[in-house]
C-alpha cells in the first residue's frame, strides 16, 4: 500500500459510533465505510486523556515510561521520525495544544501544523475539522501535483467533539430538534456543570451529553468531507486509513464528567477501524488490542522492518497478532491541570478481566467486563484471579523510579 493515513478524533466515545451498535445515527458516514473496514471491538487506549494516551498512538510507549515529564522525552521514537528516516514523506495537521511544537511533538515531520498561532474563541478553543480538512486538501493537492510523488504518512486530528460543547444549531437540530439553547446557556453549562464536575442536576448532565452528541454528528460530516478530498485526488485506492480516538468522555457513569484520571471503559475502550479501499467485505476483530500497537502497524503497512524501541505489535495480519494483556497508566488527576501531589493510576486487562490500581489511595479495583460491562461491581477482594492480576500489574507500578 502506497500511503498510510492516521485519522484521530479527540474524545470520541466508542458507544456513540453507529457501527458499534449505537442506534442514534450520529455517524452515518463512518458507518457507511464498514464494507471496506476491519472493525476492532476491543481496542484499549493506554490512558484516559490526551497526554496519557498519545504516547501510545504516536510513539508506541507508555505515558510514564520516563517519569513525569511535561515535554516529549528525546528517548521516545516518534512514528514520524522512523518513517522520515526511511524516505517516507510525513505531514501532520491538528489543533491540540498538548500535541504541539511546544511539547516536542513536531519531531520528524516534513509538514507540521499545530494551529497554536491561530485565533480561537472561548466557545470554540480549537481549529475546526473543516479548517483542518482545508489545510490537508491544500497540502495534498500541492504534494501530488504532477503525478510523481513519494509515499506519504499523513496524520490529521479533529478536536470538535471535545468540550466546551458549544455546537452549531444545525447539528443540535440533527440530534435533538427540541433542544433550544443559546451559546451563553451552553457556555454556562460548561463552566458551572462540567468544569465543576457538578452532577447534582441530572438534567444538566443530560443536556451536556446531547451537546456532545451534536459534536459527534458534526465530526462525521468532517470525516465525510475528508474522504471526499481523498476521492477527488484519486488517493483512496492506494491509501490505508486508520481511524480511532485517543479516549472517550464521561457523563456521570463513575461519578464524574469530562475525562479525568480514571480507567473505565467509557474513557479507554475506543473505536478503531482500518479502512482499505481494496476490501470488499466487512471484517470484525474481537481480540483485545492496545493503542500502543498503532505505530508498529503503520511501520508494517509500509513494509519496513520492526522498530526495536516500539513496545507494541503490528495488528496486521490479524492471524499473527499475539494474544496478550493490555496495560495503561496516567496521573490520577481531576480537571485539566496535573498537580504535584497527584499520584499515578494504572490498569491491566486480560481477556474480560480488568484490574485498576490507584497509588494515591493504595486501592485496587477489579471488574469482569463480560458480566459487569458498566464496571460497577468491584471484585478485587473476592475474585480468585485477583492475586494473579495484581502480581501481573505490580512490576509496572513506579517502574521508572527503579530504572527500566
Amino acid at each position: 500500500m502506497e500511503n498510510v493515513i492516521l485519522f484521530t478524533m479527540d474524545t470520541l466515545r466508542k458507544d456513540t459510533v453507529g457501527c458499534y451498535n449505537n442506534k442514534s445515527e450520529l455517524t452515518p458516514f463512518i458507518d457507511s465505510l464498514q464494507n471496506r473496514c476491519i472493525k476492532f471491538t476491543n481496542m484499549q487506549a493506554i490512558g484516559p486523556y490526551t497526554q496519557a494516551s498519545f504516547p501510545g498512538i504516536l510513539t508506541s510507549s507508555y505515558y510514564l515510561e520516563y517519569g513525569r515529564q511535561k515535554k516529549l522525552s528525546p528517548k521516545r521514537a516518534l512514528i514520524s521520525e522512523v518513517l522520515k528516516k526511511s524516505g517516507i514523506t510525513t505531514a501532520a495537521f491538528h489543533s491540540n495544544p498538548y500535541l504541539s511544537d511546544y511539547f516536542g511533538w513536531n519531531r520528524g515531520w516534513d509538514v507540521f501544523y499545530d494551529s497554536m498561532e491561530a485565533e480561537v474563541t472561548d466557545e470554540v478553543p480549537y481549529i475546526k475539522g473543516n479548517k483542518i480538512n482545508q489545510k490537508v486538501d491544500e497540502w495534498l493537492s500541492s504534494y501530488i501535483k504532477g503525478g510523481e510523488y513519494k509515499p506519504f504518512f499523513l496524520w490529521l486530528h479533529y478536536m470538535d467533539v471535545h468540550e466546551p460543547y458549544v455546537p452549531e444549531k444545525k447539528y443540535i437540530d440533527m440530534v435533538e430538534p427540541s433542544l433550544n439553547l443559546s451559546k451563553e446557556e451552553m457556555s454556562d453549562l460548561f463552566k458551572n456543570t462540567l468544569l465543576k464536575r457538578n452532577l447534582s442536576d441530572r438534567g444538566k448532565v443530560e443536556l451536556l451529553r446531547k451537546l456532545y452528541f451534536a459534536h459527534v454528528r458534526e465530526v462525521d460530516d468532517y470525516a465525510k468531507e475528508f474522504f471526499s478530498i481523498l476521492k477527488k485526488l484519486d488517493l483512496l485506492q492506494n491509501s490505508v486509513v486508520i481511524m480511532t480516538s485517543d479516549h472517550g468522555d464521561e457523563f456521570g457513569e463513575h461519578n464524574g464528567l469530562s475525562h479525568d484520571g480514571k480507567m473505565y471503559s467509557e474513557l479507554i475502550n475506543v473505536p478503531f477501524l482500518i479502512y482499505d479501499y481494496t476490501k470488499r467485505k466487512a471484517e470484525v476483530c474481537d481480540t483485545l488490542v492496545s493503542s500502543i500497537d498503532i505505530p508498529p502497524t503503520i511501520v508494517s503497512l509500509f513494509g519496513l522492518e520492526p522498530v526495536k524501541d516500539f513496545e507494541g505489535c503490528p495488528l496486521l495480519p490479524l492471524k499473527d497478532y499475539p494474544e496478550k494483556g493490555c496495560f495503561g497508566e496516567a496521573i490520577d488527576k481531576r480537571g485539566v491541570h496535573e498537580k504535584e501531589g497527584d499520584k499515578p493510576i494504572y490498569y491491566y486487562q486480560e481477556k474480560e478481566l480488568k484490574i485498576i490500581y490507584r497509588e494515591g489511595m493504595d486501592s485496587w479495583e477489579m471488574y469482569d467486563l463480560k458480566k459487569d460491562p458498566r464496571e460497577l461491581n468491584n471484585i478485587a477482594d473476592t475474585s480468585p484471579q485477583a492475586k494473579e492480576m495484581k502480581e501481573t500489574l505490580r512490576p509496572r507500578i513506579g517502574r521508572w523510579l527503579r530504572g527500566k
